[in-house]
């Protein structure tokens, strides 16, 4: 006979079974669990961890080799592991240090892609897609194109000889790709430089003041003008800024890696923009026209630019001046091209003289340049005042667009 007792000492039993039965599965190590145990023997073979549970962990002398000079462990250290196998055949438990500093690592990229905060690193490899970079216990990748300095149009054996001339130098990057599925850490040389490049703009900006001059080197040549590194961030020097003749590419004036001395010409806070100038910290040849030139003077010149109301004849020291249409034949022609072209040698009259605007007009009508028959002076000279106007016009509103700050150029270059 069962007495009342005896069915609660096996309901107690029972549930003691259940708990130990639930206990035993929720403190099971699953795979790719990580876990800190007690170092409690290293030898040849490798290494034997303490994790608390019925089996110690047990770390191979290949997974120590991984870590190369981090393997530094003594017996009573505590280490983080991870679990790569909870049971092998033999009833071991395997598991990995190496691989339980890379998650740690995988960590480390997460809040550093997240945070967009720039990590010192140094290139340990290269081949013909980029830089490898070592991350901890992982190998970041730096694609070519992530690289900043890589010279364009290079064929694929320049492209690895540059890369590679890179081994063993220090880099700064940021991470912009972590895929631990693909075991894919990405990082960017460029995007760190730009970073870096907006902090020095900022503060670069806050020291500047316009009127002021400042040395720098040329960093690049764009059709609209040219970038000048003021230390450790660029201003724009737009091309009418060059010089105070036209100059139709900034590689007639400067060259990459020259130093120079500009003109802050501009300030933009808001758009974070730097105008500079090389012209204005040069003499004005405006201001010598007067002592130079004198109205009925035959001058020599160059055409420097042919358009449909005339042409544009380069002086010295630097002075543009106008031919207009109506000054080069008689009557007029529709087409100034097809009597003149660029870089040709010409002598002209002055006819008119404006140095506050900045103008001086030019009449070809009785200099035998072997275009045209002479004609009589006083004809050139009446009606010249109005002609001019009108060319200098058109001059003006071709100049207005090329002076106007070239924010969306500028953007584009950035």
């Amino acid at each position: 006979m069962i007495t009342t007792d005896s069915h609660s000492n096996v309901a107690e039993s029972e549930m003691d079974f259940l708990a130990l039965l639930e206990e035993s599965f929720v403190n099971q190590p699953m795979r790719g669990d990580i876990v800190v145990g007690v170092i409690q023997s290293i030898d040849s073979m490798g290494m034997l961890v303490d994790l608390g549970m019925k089996r110690d962990g047990v770390v191979s002398r290949s997974d120590l080799e991984r870590l190369g000079e981090e393997a530094n462990f003594a017996v009573g250290d505590e280490v983080p592991v991870l679990i790569v196998r909870p049971e092998d055949e033999d009833g071991n438990m395997i598991v990995s240090v190496a691989q339980a500093k890379q998650n740690e690592d995988w960590l480390r990229a997460e809040e550093l892609m997240n945070s967009e905060e720039i990590w010192d690193g140094g290139v340990a490899d290269a081949n013909r897609g980029g830089l490898i970079v070592p991350f901890g216990n992982l190998r970041g990748f730096v694609p070519a194109s992530h690289v900043t300095n890589l010279p364009r149009g290079l064929n694929e054996e320049e492209r690895t000889e540059f890369l590679v001339a890179m081994v063993g130098q220090p880099l700064s990057v940021k991470v912009i790709e972590v895929n631990r599925r693909r075991r894919r850490l990405v990082l960017s040389q460029r995007e760190a430089q730009r970073e870096l490049r907006d902090a020095n703009k900022d503060e670069l900006l806050s020291e500047l003041a316009e009127g002021e001059t400042r040395k720098g080197i040329v960093s690049g040549l764009r059709d609209f003008g040219a970038f000048v590194d003021l230390g450790g961030a660029d201003g724009l020097i737009h091309i009418s800024e060059l010089a105070w003749h036209r100059v139709k590419h900034p590689r007639e004036v400067l060259r990459v890696g020259q130093e120079v001395e500009v003109y802050v010409l501009r300030l933009d806070q808001e758009g974070r923009r730097i105008g500079l100038s090389l012209k204005r910290l040069q003499p004005n040849p405006w201001s010598q026209v007067d002592e130079m030139y004198h109205v009925g003077q035959v001058v020599e010149g160059v055409i420097s630019r042919v358009t449909q109301f005339g042409a544009f004849v380069s002086m010295e020291p630097g002075i543009e001046a106008l031919l207009h249409a109506s000054q080069i034949a008689d009557p007029a022609p529709e087409n100034p091209a097809e009597l003149l072209h660029d870089g040709q040698t010409i002598q002209a009259r002055i006819i008119s003289i404006e140095p506050h605007r900045q103008r001086l007009g030019l009449s070809i009508r009785d200099v035998d340049n072997g275009l045209i028959l002479p004609a009589d002076e006083a004809e050139i000279v009446e009606g010249a005042d109005a002609e001019i106007e009108a060319g200098q016009t058109a001059l003006d509103t071709v100049e207005s667009f090329a002076e106007e700050p070239v924010a969306e150029e500028v953007a584009n270059a950035d």
